[in-house]
């Protein structure tokens, strides 16, 4: 089995004599950020419809996973094998109507909210996990907060909201407060977002794209750095109806 060849090579990889030097030191912090990367990677692929860039990646994704279970065997909290198994137990306890006696599911969120109500935080922001990319936080934690009722009806508040934190951002000149008042108007531009049903994640990554390629299209243009303000401007106006 290929997974069983990953995890011998995984094994092999971190023995502690015999193992390799960079591989066998590593620990859950070291290549969590590695583990979030290539998560990321994954999302291009498919954003870039490069399948085989994805099999190459979702390779690497799995990787992490396996590399992680090892780190934890070896320090002997769990295996490869449990943690397998725990999702397999997750995904038939998440689907009774297809492996239960269940007639129909009771939802994705009332099943996962059951499992949270057994957990010590109570709290309907408990679970939300801190390593989360800021923007997706905000969006969940948003989410989370308007099952209780805490949410505005429809998009008129958050949009008035942004509106509001905007002017508290002109209003303020104290540089720590600043910075401060601009995250409270990014975290009212998501939830304006999640009003509008739109994912500010795919959202930002668009206008990334949309950036990146326009600015592509016009820094062409012969003497692009010596041109002053107005000039690069006219370029990119330009540029908004070429690219």
């Amino acid at each position: 089995m290929t997974l069983d060849r990953l995890s011998a090579i995984m094994r092999r990889l971190r023995d502690p004599h015999t193992g390799c030097e960079w591989d066998r030191v590593q620990t859950f912090a070291t290549i969590a950020p590695y583990t979030i990367e290539e998560a990321y990677e994954v999302a291009d692929a498919i954003d870039r419809d490069d399948m085989a860039g994805l099999a190459d990646e979702l390779g690497d994704l799995q990787l992490q996973v396996v590399f992680h279970a090892q780190i934890a065997a070896d320090a002997g909290h769990f295996s490869l094998d449990d943690v397998l198994t725990r999702i397999c137990d997750k995904l038939e306890r998440r689907h009774p109507h297809i492996f239960g006696g269940a007639s129909e599911s009771p939802g994705w969120e009332v099943l996962k909210a059951a499992e949270r109500s057994k957990t010590p935080d109570q709290s309907a922001l408990a679970g939300v996990a801190l390593a989360l990319p800021a923007l997706e936080r905000a969006k969940k934690l948003q989410k989370r907060a308007a099952r209780t009722g805490f949410d505005w009806p429809d998009a008129t508040g958050a949009r008035a909201k942004v509106v509001e934190e905007l002017a508290e951002l002109d209003a303020e000149q104290e540089q720590g407060r600043r910075e401060e008042e601009l995250g409270d108007l990014l975290f009212a531009v998501v939830n304006l977002a999640r009003k509008l049903n739109i994912e500010p994640e795919a959202a930002l990554r668009a206008a990334n794209a949309k950036f990146e390629r326009r600015f592509r299209h016009i820094e062409t243009e012969p003497g692009f750095e010596a041109l002053d303000l107005d000039e690069k401007e006219a370029l990119w106006v330009k540029a908004k109806t070429a690219v």
